[in-house]
């Protein structure tokens, strides 16, 4: 018996190379609304998912932070989640000893051999988000883009130039004013435990 089911999708990429019929996903059971089931990853190398759930990859970062497992990121705690800065909000404002940290985190789960790579279609939210770091760098804030390679077996990080270009040309701006740019990697164990593979892959800008 076939059951046709309504999934939410909370990723905001074209995500063109898990969208095809037969890819094999994992989802979890939905309360309320319109929709039944959240999808959260797909099936990708060695029977590992990569996931494309970005509630998800949020969980995955704010437990890495509190456990320390993030080097960058020992003595960390979050102090605020979804911060209004100019016309964006921030994902989080972290304290890290004693000094305030303004972090946004973005979802690559494009893959280019051994890169997880972002974006993979152009992304005015994105451009806005990396501008706003910029700004706040300037006035010597610290600030910081984290992304999450959410893929398995991935090694670097680096931007889909052809996805957003404008995107590129931003990092590079951000790396040279101060930004920090740093790229973890988790994926989804077949038996729906995520786990941290990278806590610190290489970035090349």
């Amino acid at each position: 018996m076939m059951l046709n089911l309504n999934n939410i999708l909370t990723n905001t990429g074209r995500l063109e190379e898990f969208m095809i019929r037969g890819k094999r996903c994992f989802c979890i059971p939905k309360q309320g609304g319109k929709t039944d089931l959240i999808l959260v990853a797909f099936e990708d190398k060695n029977s590992k998912g990569a996931i494309i759930d970005t509630r998800t990859q949020a969980k995955a970062f704010e437990r890495a932070v509190e456990l320390g497992l993030i080097p960058w990121l020992r003595n960390c705690h979050i102090k605020r989640r979804e911060v209004r800065v100019g016309n964006s909000r921030l994902d989080y404002l972290l304290e890290c000893n004693g000094e305030d940290v303004w972090v946004e985190m973005k979802s690559a789960v494009l893959r280019e051999g051994d890169y997880a790579m972002y974006p993979d279609c152009p992304s005015p939210r994105g451009r806005r988000h990396i501008g706003e770091l910029i700004k706040l760098r300037e006035k010597g804030e610290r600030a910081m883009v984290v992304f999450i390679g959410a893929l398995p077996d991935v090694k670097k990080f680096k931007p889909y130039v052809k996805g957003d270009p404008e995107i590129a040309r931003l990092l590079k701006v951000a790396k040279d004013r101060g930004v920090e740019i740093k790229a973890m990697s988790i994926s989804l164990l077949p038996t729906g435990d995520v786990i941290l593979e990278n806590s610190n892959l290489v970035v090349e800008i």
